[in-house]
């Protein structure tokens, strides 16, 4: 596994034994703009989201080829995901369950603000920090997040060798795959939404992140300062 970060623009030809995946957060919806968590939840994207969502679509359809288009079947991540389809093709999105955020437990369709008096052993368990711990009705716990999201990107990347491909996923997920290239290194900080975030998956074990965070297509449209859903303490 590769402990590194490239800076680059995401631009030219993918190398014959890497995928270059370009893993996005979903556009915003209501409920990221309440402080609501969601979890497993299927909230939809607002408008600022379908317009976040345009943006994003419209800046990877001017740069190097998408070869598929993949999504967590929740339909904040999956409309997104078919409008970037739609102006980089078109494209079919792929819809894959094992791109969902991490399930929250009793905590999903609560307000941040109100969950430690409302369900308080859930919360606990949510800010402990034991990796290893699940949430209270049915919750995961970070290490089953991270084996899911990580095992799913390496099946995507192994199909995609020599491609460029998009990946739209929900901030949770993309905080997960940070850690498995820096396991011990800064945090990944705020996950914007609809941020690119560049992978290159080898047909092997080894990550590398060629580009982290990039929101410049959202200047004119705007995007959600406190990143909820995005943030390691609002999952």
């Amino acid at each position: 596994m590769a402990d590194s970060i490239a800076e680059d623009s995401g631009s030219g030809s993918v190398a014959p034994d890497y995928a270059e995946i370009i893993v996005v957060r979903h556009g915003e919806t209501a409920w990221n703009a309440d402080g609501r968590i969601q979890g497993h939840l299927d909230a939809e994207l607002n408008d600022v989201g379908r317009q976040q969502a345009a943006a994003v679509a419209d800046r990877l359809s001017k740069e190097s080829k998408i070869s598929a288009v993949y999504s967590s079947d929740l339909k904040r991540a999956l409309e997104t995901a078919q409008t970037i389809a739609r102006h980089c093709g078109p494209l079919e999105v792929i819809e894959d369950r094992e791109l969902r955020e991490r399930h929250l437990g009793d905590l999903q369709g609560l307000v941040l603000r109100e969950a430690a008096k409302v369900k308080p052993k859930a919360y606990q368990a949510f800010i402990s920090a034991r990796t290893d711990q699940e949430l209270p009705g049915g919750g995961e716990s970070l290490d089953q997040l991270h084996q899911r999201c990580t095992s799913a990107l390496q099946r995507i990347g192994r199909k995609h060798k020599g491609e460029r491909v998009v990946v739209v996923t929900h901030g949770g997920v993309i905080r997960t795959l940070y850690k498995q290239v820096v396991p011990k290194g800064k945090s990944p900080g705020k996950i914007l939404n609809t941020s690119v975030n560049i992978f290159q998956l080898s047909d092997g074990e080894d990550w590398n992140i060629k580009s982290w965070g990039d929101v410049s297509h959202v200047s004119k449209t705007g995007f959600l300062e406190t990143a909820f859903g995005g943030d390691k303490t609002s999952g």
